[in-house]
């Protein structure tokens, strides 16, 4: 009896010990598990498109503040929210954006701009400008 030892790793490695790990007796296990690997890691992994931003509120404390961003007319833009506090983000642009921002983690708002320019990302009840977009066609 013949016996094979598979050691446990994560991400694309897993595809090729997948492959190594069956044996001659196999029939379509293998790529049934290659598949399962592969659709693993696209789900784990997911490639944010467009610009992402991610806005940290801790009482006084606002990270970023006044960045200065790049992003492109029509292409989605994420702002991914972790806050100790209420506030509402506003973002002036065409057309204009408002989110209510809950005292919770991992809030995630996403909108595009129509039009190029300059485009302000402000906390409404902080007063701090998080950052300026520069959005071109």
């Amino acid at each position: 009896m013949k016996y094979v030892r598979c050691a446990a790793v994560t991400g694309a490695a897993m595809l090729f010990l997948t492959v190594g790990c069956s044996s001659a007796s196999d029939t379509g296990s293998s790529t049934a598990a290659m598949s399962s690997a592969t659709e693993a890691s696209s789900v784990a992994d997911p490639q944010p498109v467009g610009t992402v931003i991610d806005v940290t509120i801790m009482g006084s404390d606002i990270s970023p503040t006044n960045e200065r961003l790049d992003a492109v007319v029509g292409e989605p833009i994420t702002l991914r929210v972790n806050s100790d506090t209420t506030d509402e983000l506003h973002i002036h642009s065409v057309p204009d954006h408002t989110f209510e921002v809950e005292a919770k983690a991992d809030q995630t708002f996403e909108f595009t701009v129509d039009v190029p320019g300059s485009v302000a990302i402000e906390l409404h009840h902080a007063d701090r400008t998080v950052a300026t977009l520069a959005v071109r066609p």
